[in-house]
């Protein structure tokens, strides 16, 4: 019996055409800026805090200052974020908050995600 239900399950899957999914008609490209790791995290992390400090990211974040301060600039040279710096009882203070921009290329990138996700568990 259990030969039977092996030969028919292999022809059932030899009948079924490869799974590739379709190019999503006029989506936009994903955008690399947001796609990488720690830069999607640093939006992520300001989209649901008003700001974090530079030492606060760089524990959430679990990344070095060197990660963290060449990745945040290149957002916000990209105006997703924006950058505070000041002084806390002598001590050299940055804080970054996420722009209008930024949310919104962040709403845009996980839009994009979620219609890939979808797109794979309709086929």
């Amino acid at each position: 019996m259990a030969a039977k239900t092996n030969t028919a399950r292999k022809e059932r899957e030899r009948e079924k055409p490869a799974a590739i999914p379709p190019p999503i008609g006029g989506a936009p490209k994903l955008d690399r800026l947001v796609h990488e790791r720690l830069r999607l995290g640093i939006l992520s992390a300001l989209s649901v805090n008003e700001s974090l400090t530079f030492n606060e990211l760089k524990r959430l974040l679990d990344t070095s200052d060197g990660n963290l301060s060449v990745h945040a600039r290149k957002l916000e040279e990209a105006g997703y974020i924006a950058c505070t710096k000041s002084f806390d009882n002598r001590m050299p203070r940055t804080d970054y908050r996420l722009t209008a921009a930024g949310r919104r290329a962040l709403e845009r990138y996980l839009d994009h995600m979620e219609a890939l996700i979808q797109a794979m568990r309709e086929r």
